[in-house]
């Protein structure tokens, strides 16, 4: 969600605030700011609404000065988007920069109160500010008051401190959001993740829950929840793996859409050698009773997904949870059954939860997730990344497939593992997988159909989406992204629940999307599209060339795609369902790589 970046550098650093928090734009966000300590010590600060070129324009008229600072893209929870609510705040000689929810700020405004303090914003950020503000009023130096403000904090926070009179000390803490140190030479950075960082530094450390670091430009001093001295390791990132631009491409998600092939085969070359699955050594279903699939928005449903090759291909029972769910469910939980938490960013707030919950529940836990520093990567039992690459547009593409590619290769472990499948069954089933790169390849081409497509559905006001088998939860996912990207109501649902209330909402104004590759559900599934046409629904059928011939008469319009890949071929169908979200958004002229309301990491619960 929002973004955070801090800097003690040696050259004036209000560009380079800017510059770092576009990097950030990705993660979603509503307001901006910066506030500097210049080199007489002054603390000043500049915030706008909108986009950063907003920000960027108010520098221009009211510039600041200072090596010292600190900046953040602010995604509104408490309070709507002003520029009294944007971050940084400040109160007296601090001002704080905070990612997360701060869930007793009501408890500590009332305390405030009672020291003749009032709020000016609608934030629990400003709550910080004013907290560490006090602490100073009373006599505290900076760090002192920064820790006493900590120790009464409830909730989840990445946050970062700057202090008048000072240019050479910053106090960053992380307690769920996700917070980094960068090292430079006489220089030091703070950021929400390396993409911030990644223009002035290659060297990182990634604080630990319960983490507050002191800076200064000399360098780092970290302490734990208890406030122990830590270690933590340093680590270089590969910078390259960070750089962010379109390639050419209008959006983000276009190019991120057409990486699919081979980002795809990454995963596959790193997974699969010489016919062989290749995993971690501890990764073996032999004596596993069942596996808990646990993930929000796109990375549930590719859990969902996973669920019908757990059970169909290895026979072992398969639960999905949404992660919002899962905790506050208390399911119970066997000491035989393996955790599977999925995240792209690996700092989901509510999937890191749901991980905590089951730690010492369950035999084992295993994170899927893009980003191998992440929470999630580093507190699972068995890490195993997607290797999308930076995926930039707040709606997921290539993270998706890259997701389902790894868990249909812990299927297929799982298949053999338990004896549910012989050493043919398993090749065929990797030929299959193996092959699911170039069919994607081939899948692209139905951009330019959707593309066609698009100015239909953008006058929709509702659109239906229906599968069967493993296809109803990609119909699902299709549902979201046009939701996501255009705004249109959409809904996804198994072909087969049509006659049991949502068919009522079926009239000519209703595009109805029908996934049904010629499998043996084929015949199943269009018999519910004929129930829709025969309702005057306008269908448009996603098949491939045998399942047009057969049942594409009547349709409003379809799209072919390639014959092949087995029981993977949902990993293929998610293409038109990209396409489509993408050029309807285009047609409506949408934000789509930032949609309104979103945010591509979501750190708060």
């Amino acid at each position: 969600m929002c973004g955070i970046v801090g800097i003690l550098g040696n050259h004036e650093v209000a560009p380079q605030l800017v510059e770092a928090l576009k990097r950030l734009e990705y993660r979603g966000y509503d307001s901006a700011g910066i506030a500097t300590v210049n080199d007489a010590g002054t603390l000043d600060r500049r915030r706008a609404v909108g986009k950063l070129v907003n920000l960027s324009d108010r520098l221009v008229h009211e510039p600041l000065t200072g090596r010292a600072g600190i900046g953040h893209t602010r995604w509104a929870t408490h309070g709507p988007a002003t520029e009294g609510n944007a971050h940084p705040h400040r109160h007296g000689p601090v001002a704080v920069v905070h990612n997360g929810i701060i869930e007793n700020f009501r408890d500590l405004r009332a305390d405030l109160a009672q020291a003749g303090i009032t709020p000016q914003t609608d934030t629990d950020t400003e709550t910080v500010a004013l907290l560490t503000g006090h602490h100073m009023a009373q006599g505290m130096c900076p760090v002192e008051a920064a820790r006493a403000t900590l120790a009464r904090l409830h909730g989840a926070f990445a946050l970062a401190f700057l202090f008048d009179g000072d240019g050479d000390l910053m106090i960053a803490a992380r307690k769920g959001s996700p917070l980094a140190v960068g090292h430079g030479e006489g220089e030091m950075f703070v950021g929400s993740d390396a993409i911030a960082l990644a223009p002035f530094t290659d060297r990182i450390t990634y604080l630990e829950d319960g983490d507050h670091a002191i800076i200064t430009r000399a360098g780092v001093e970290i302490y734990d929840a208890q406030g122990r001295r830590a270690n933590r390791d340093m680590v270089r990132i590969d910078v390259g793996a960070t750089a962010i631009d379109k390639g050419g491409y209008r959006h983000f998600m276009a190019k991120e859409i057409a990486e699919q092939p081979a980002v795809l085969g990454d995963v596959l070359n790193h997974y699969v050698k010489n016919g062989r699955i290749v995993l971690p050594e501890s990764v073996s279903f032999a004596d596993v009773d069942r596996v808990l699939l646990v993930g929000c928005g796109t990375a549930h449903l590719a859990g969902h997904v996973a669920k019908y090759w757990f059970e169909q291909i290895a026979g072992l029972p398969c639960d999905i949870d949404i992660a919002s769910e899962f905790r506050y469910r208390e399911p119970p939980l066997s000491d035989r059954s393996w955790a599977i938490f999925v995240s792209q960013s690996g700092e989901t707030a509510d999937t890191l939860a749901a991980l905590h919950y089951a730690q010492g529940k369950v035999a084992k836990t295993l994170g899927v997730v893009n980003v191998g520093t992440s929470a999630i990567a580093r507190e699972s039992d068995i890490a195993l990344p997607t290797l999308a690459g930076i995926e930039v547009c707040v709606a997921s593409s290539k993270a998706f497939t890259c997701q389902l590619a790894v868990l249909a290769v812990l299927a297929l472990k799982a298949a053999a593992d338990r004896g549910r499948i012989d050493a043919a069954a398993l090749a065929a089933h990797l030929d299959d997988l193996r092959a699911i790169p170039g069919l994607l390849n081939q899948a692209l081409a139905v951009a330019d159909d959707c593309r066609a497509l698009a100015g239909w559905l953008s006058e929709a006001q509702d659109v239906l989406y229906l599968g069967r088998g493993a296809l109803y939860p990609v119909a699902l996912e299709g549902a979201l992204k046009l939701k996501e990207l255009s705004y249109i109501h959409a809904e996804g649902y198994a072909s087969g629940e049509l006659k049991h209330g949502p068919i009522a909402l079926i009239d000519r104004n209703v595009p109805v999307v029908v996934l049904a590759p010629r499998d043996t559900l084929f015949e199943k599934t269009v018999s519910n599209m004929q129930e829709v046409m025969a309702r005057h629904g306008k269908v448009l059928l996603i098949s491939d060339a045998d399942g047009i011939t057969e049942a594409g008469e009547g349709t409003r319009a379809t799209l072919t795609m390639p014959m092949g890949g087995g029981a993977f071929q949902p990993i293929l169908y998610a293409v038109p369902m990209q396409y489509l979200a993408y050029y309807t958004a285009v047609a409506k002229g949408t934000d789509v790589d930032q949609p309104r309301n979103l945010a591509k990491s979501v750190t708060v619960e």
